[in-house]
């Protein structure tokens, strides 16, 4: 089954798994996180390539009881890129309405405009570094509400000061609750980066993969 065989409900899934969550405002906090397979970005620095393979389908039903069966309230839908499965919509609602709290993660290249507007937007504007950045959909950012936030995975200096010209000539500072601002790990030191923050007074907030730090960069399911 493809992706664009996805219908009556159902979902291609690369992985389920709980764990505590690893970046964003919800750094920390014990999460189920639902995978969604099938990506149409290629980033240079993508960490999770495995979500490229078709996947297994599941129902929204059926996600719905696992996620109730791990009895945590917070849920990631990640990918991959969940907003390329229309069904995606109706798992976050019914989710939503179950009383968890949902949070999305999204490559940027997809409308957001009709999401559940309870759900905690994490939006991703590629940098130039990225190999990425001409995807970036820019009435994405008419379409932000407060309680969302905007990330930025940043490999070097360039990427860094196209972020904050995206920032400030965006008002995105003024426009969410938390912009991200997230080096590549590996490639970029955290330490840099902070530099870079402090020089400028920038009131971006510091990004770090901490189940990276946790465990194994490589490892899957944590």
């Amino acid at each position: 089954m493809t992706l664009h065989d996805m219908t009556n409900g159902h979902i291609a899934i690369t992985e389920i798994f709980s764990s505590i969550q690893g970046e964003s405002s919800l750094v920390g906090i014990p999460t189920v996180f639902i995978r969604t397979a099938g990506c149409n970005l290629r980033c240079q620095w993508c960490d999770t390539p495995h979500a490229f393979e078709p996947g297994q389908p599941y129902s929204v039903e059926a996600l719905v009881g696992v996620v109730e069966d791990f009895g945590y309230r917070h849920v990631c839908i990640t990918g991959g890129e969940p907003l390329l499965q229309e069904n995606i919509h109706a798992l976050m609602g019914q989710l939503c309405d179950r009383g968890s709290i949902v949070s999305l993660e999204t490559g940027g290249n997809v409308a957001i405009a009709s999401i559940d507007p309870r759900v905690h937007v994490v939006l991703d504007i590629k940098c130039p570094g990225s190999g990425m950045a001409d995807r970036n959909l820019w009435d994405n950012l008419d379409n932000l509400l407060p309680h969302h936030e905007v990330k930025f995975v940043i490999l070097d200096h360039d990427d860094y000061e196209y972020a904050k010209e995206i920032c400030y000539s965006h008002d995105l500072f003024e426009k969410v609750k938390t912009v991200l601002f997230s080096p590549v790990f590996g490639e970029l030191a955290p330490a840099q980066l902070v530099d870079w923050i402090l020089d400028d007074n920038l009131p971006a907030r510091l990004n770090l993969q901490i189940h990276k730090f946790i465990w194994s960069p490589e490892a899957r399911g944590v």
